[in-house]
């Protein structure tokens, strides 16, 4: 049945794509024509300042697509090493007399902007300028801008500059009342990815992790602003508790903005600094398609980035999760490959399935047994992230980085309480006294709670074995910083979790030393194989259902949906971190 429904779905597929080649056919082709000749006529001239945008989505690892529909009907995406290769390009460009930030957002999480953030001070230090403009700055825009030897705002704008928060939902009193609650088997006093299902109002130990990591967070940004700006970490702190950037006025007499003015007064102010000539602005994507996203070597030397970006879930896999699939083979094509003198293993990710955490946790130790291993942590490595990361030679983390959460749970949805209210009841018949084991329409027996708690102390008590071993710890030691909590980076390194603070580049340059090279080119993996209907995913109607909900509910209660669905789409064991980190 299985096999007709992928020939049906094939056809269909199939079908579709003819219709739109009919009829489309000429116009796709002109798009895609006039796409790669507008690439070809990418140039650099005399007096270019280089404009960074990052309104389009950053990610850790964007694989190269030979789909062409991609390009066409899919978000635009940038590889964080690009923009991190581009700016370290543009500061031995002589064309490139400096870098003009023009924000209105930034979609990156707050390690991929620190490290964004890092290069742009390198770049300062060659002499070179570096301007800033927005219409308003959000407080991540205004971290990144900050870096600015000028920082201007239209005159009604100003800076949300207030400080960090992070929000919880708590279902308890909502599931009483409807009658669909969700069971809970839990190990570590920290791991609140749960909490929520089972009070109505935040724990202590969850209360404390949250202003722990959130205030370490906030000491990195407003250290990084008080050098920039020269204002004392005091003077930015009252500046945020009294909302003194709000408004253009108040921003440009606190010193935290250069001026107010319009963009076409931006624009003249380029002119002047390039030398009082036209400036020509050249876009960080066409920057980047004039091959400038690349530090290129001529060294037959490599080592290889494996990038697990995305949750962990148990099947193939592709750029958006982790699956145990492409991970293992990806990694033993890197340990057959000699070529590859060592490996980065670059983890963005919140954990997830135990199982396929473990898979490729004892692929990663067979290949550190061939090549060294070092462990770049992006956004987030916590959890089951941290799983797969824990046996590395070394561990860099951003200071920003949220890790840990090394803790394990398990959810499974009931609504034995619904359907009794609605009149509905549930009968089993079985052959044995577990054969039916657990079904959501009865409420759990005792005897299911305390199979699949040992289920739970017994991954729970593995992980704690992987941490102990990879980072030289006792199962005490590794017990004290697990029981699911959270840390920041820079936590992570004063109790043991991380070795040193640093981003990619760092990590790359260590495994350089470790494999005893110092020339060498690195090659990136996992490398996905669509399949045939994969090829369609990136047309607009295949996201038509998301596009009309988010519609309807708004932005804040469609992220509510999509948190409240992936809960309930989660299965067996979890090595995942608490929640959303939702940092505003």
């Amino acid at each position: 049945m299985d096999f007709f429904r992928k020939v049906l779905a094939s056809c269909l597929g199939t079908s579709i794509a003819l219709i739109i080649l009919t009829f489309s056919g000429f116009f796709l082709f002109g798009i895609l024509v006039s796409s790669m000749d507008k690439d070809s006529k990418v140039t650099v001239t005399n007096n270019s300042v280089l404009e960074i945008n990052l309104g389009s989505p950053i990610k850790d690892y964007v694989p190269v697509s030979d789909n062409p529909f991609d390009k066409l009907f899919d978000d635009d995406k940038l590889q964080l090493s690009s923009v991190i290769n581009a700016i370290e390009n543009a500061k031995y460009d002589d064309k490139i007399k400096g870098i003009s930030i023009l924000n209105l957002t930034v979609n990156a999480g707050i390690a991929q902007t620190q490290a964004i953030r890092n290069k742009l001070v390198e770049f300062k230090e060659t002499g070179k300028f570096i301007t800033a403009y927005a219409d308003f700055y959000t407080s991540k825009n205004y971290y990144l801008s900050s870096v600015a030897d000028s920082i201007y705002v239209t005159p009604y704008g100003g800076v949300d500059f207030k400080g960090l928060s992070s929000e919880r939902l708590f279902y308890k009193d909502f599931q009483e009342k409807y009658g669909v609650k969700m069971e809970v088997i839990r190990h570590g006093k920290y791991k609140s990815a749960v909490e929520g299902y089972l009070n109505n109002k935040m724990s202590e130990a969850n209360r404390e992790q949250i202003s722990s990591f959130l205030n370490s967070i906030w000491s990195e940004i407003i250290e990084d602003i008080s050098i920039s700006r020269n204002k004392t970490i005091d003077e930015l702190n009252f500046i945020a508790d009294d909302l003194l950037a709000r408004s253009s006025e108040l921003a440009v007499a606190n010193g935290m903005l250069d001026d107010a003015i319009y963009q076409d007064e931006y624009t003249d102010r380029l002119d002047i600094l390039v030398g009082d000539t036209e400036v020509n602005l050249v876009s960080l994507e066409d920057y980047i398609a004039t091959g400038k996203g690349r530090i290129r070597s001529i060294s037959s030397n490599k080592i290889a980035v494996l990038y697990a970006q995305g949750d962990i879930l148990y099947g193939k896999g592709d750029e958006t999760y982790i699956g145990q699939e492409s991970m293992i083979k990806a990694i033993r094509k890197v340990k057959d490959n000699d070529g590859i003198k060592a490996v980065v293993l670059r983890v963005n990710s919140p954990g997830g399935v135990a199982l396929t955490a473990d898979l490729i946790w004892r692929e990663l130790e067979l290949l550190k047994k061939e090549k060294p291993l070092i462990v770049s942590m992006g956004n987030l490595a916590a959890s089951g992230g941290y799983y797969i990361a824990a046996n590395a030679d070394k561990i860099f983390a951003e200071p920003t980085t949220i890790t840990g959460s090394i803790g394990v749970f398990g959810t499974i949805p009931n609504f034995s309480e619904l359907i009794g209210d609605i009149g509905i009841n549930a009968e089993q018949v079985s052959t044995n006294k577990n054969s039916i084991g657990y079904t959501p329409y009865e409420p759990m027996t005792k005897e299911f709670y305390d199979v699949t708690k040992e289920g739970v102390e017994m991954v729970y008590k593995m992980f704690l074995d992987r941490v102990a071993k990879g980072r030289g710890m006792t199962m005490e030691e590794a017990d004290a910083v697990a029981q699911g909590r959270v840390w920041t980076g820079k936590e992570a390194k004063e109790i043991g979790l991380v070795d040193e603070l640093g981003n990619l580049d760092d990590a790359v340059a260590y495994a350089a030393e470790m494999a005893e090279i110092t020339e060498y080119k690195t090659t990136s993996y996992p490398r996905f194989e669509n399949d045939f209907e994969d090829s369609f995913k990136s047309f607009p109607f295949m996201n038509m259902k998301d596009n009309m909900i988010k519609e309807e509910l708004g932005e804040v209660n469609y992220k509510i949906y999509k948190e409240v669905e992936k809960m309930s789409k989660i299965k067996g064991i979890q090595a995942r971190l608490p929640y959303n980190i939702d940092i505003k």
